[in-house]
């Protein structure tokens, strides 16, 4: 017959010996994604790739830079490209005394707003200052271009003093020219970064969580009210709201609550697609964790399968859950937990 219940949890004694210290370490989440380019989007990269700042002119002849496609006022769509300068006047700055990894310079700059000659907005981008005592609202500025140019806001290396005219009153500027927004081999998509480099530090009970692993354990914590077993534990029942401290013992087999399978192939993961993701119920646990499915057809996955950890070398988790050969749990033992 089926299983219809999961093998109870196992006490685990919680001396402090067995409590080791909190862990921390460096964590990056890196999110970057290919995007296509509109027209007018299109037009503006590749223009500052050519040296050339485009702006859009909208139906009451404001000049917007950078251009969007669609009026912010109004939203009407707008496809009207003009040329505005490559020099400008500060509106507002602030000092970055101390510039962080990918910012366009390593040495102190000045965030600028700088409104270009022509144009009716203002552009963010750095102003390489010596110093804040060598920046005001109001002084005159240009772009200095990359050395290299691909098609990507990073074309503006940064801005820089531009002291042309005795005063600001004296200035002549740009006046915004039409543009057919037409050149040589356009920019048509471009991969934008999304990355967060952090610290992370896991507490005692994943911390205890992570060192039971490395001994090819899995423990959970017990909540003192409702019984229910975390795993992975975080420290307090999320529904009675009390500390959890009683570690427990659980698995190492478990159940397949619901699963997903993957088609496209992630950056630095060396598994071939399609393969199985699913939540697991370790026997003993009342919250499902998530693995890979191994040792089986993707399409051979199913609910209530019944599934053991494979461990790696000297991995620290397992690699994934593969088939035990046990007959599939009756539903009703971990409906709960779909």
């Amino acid at each position: 017959m089926p299983p219809t219940s999961r093998t109870p949890a196992a006490d685990v004694p919680d001396t402090p010996a067995e409590a080791p210290d909190v862990l921390s370490a460096p964590l990056v989440v890196e999110f970057p994604f290919t995007r296509s380019l509109g027209p007018v989007q299109s037009a503006f990269l590749t223009g500052l790739r050519e040296r050339v700042v485009l702006g859009v002119r909208t139906g009451d002849g404001r000049v917007l830079v950078p251009p969007v496609e669609y009026d912010p006022v109004t939203a009407e769509e707008i496809r009207d490209l003009v040329e505005v300068g490559s020099a400008g006047t500060v509106t507002t700055w602030a000092w970055n005394s101390a510039p962080r990894r990918n910012q366009p310079l390593d040495t102190p700059f000045a965030w600028v707003l700088v409104r270009l000659d022509g144009a009716g907005t203002d552009l963010l981008h750095a102003l390489d200052a010596p110093g804040p005592d060598a920046v005001r609202t109001g002084m005159r500025v240009r772009v200095r271009w990359a050395a290299e140019r691909t098609g990507a806001i990073t074309d503006i290396a940064c801005f820089e003093p531009y002291e042309l005219y005795e005063s600001y009153e004296d200035r002549v500027t740009q006046e915004a020219a039409p543009h057919s927004g037409e050149f040589t081999d356009p920019v048509t998509g471009i991969t934008a970064p999304a990355r967060l480099d952090y610290t992370y530090s896991p507490g005692r009970a994943q911390s205890r969580y992570l060192a039971a692993l490395a001994g090819r354990r899995t423990v959970g914590e017990r909540c003192p009210s409702c019984r229910k077993v975390y795993v992975p534990p975080r420290g307090a029942c999320p529904t009675c709201g009390v500390a959890t401290r009683d570690q427990v013992e659980v698995g190492p087999k478990g159940t397949v609550t619901t699963f997903c399978i993957v088609n496209i192939k992630a950056k630095n993961l060396d598994i071939d697609v399609p393969y199985v993701y699913a939540h697991i119920a370790l026997d003993g646990a009342d919250l499902a964790l998530h693995a890979r499915i191994g040792g089986i057809p993707y399409d051979e996955v199913r609910m209530g399968l019944r599934v053991e950890p494979v461990w790696r070398g000297d991995g620290r988790y397992p690699d994934h859950y593969r088939p035990t050969g046990e007959p599939d749990a009756a539903y009703d033992s971990y409906k709960e937990l779909v």
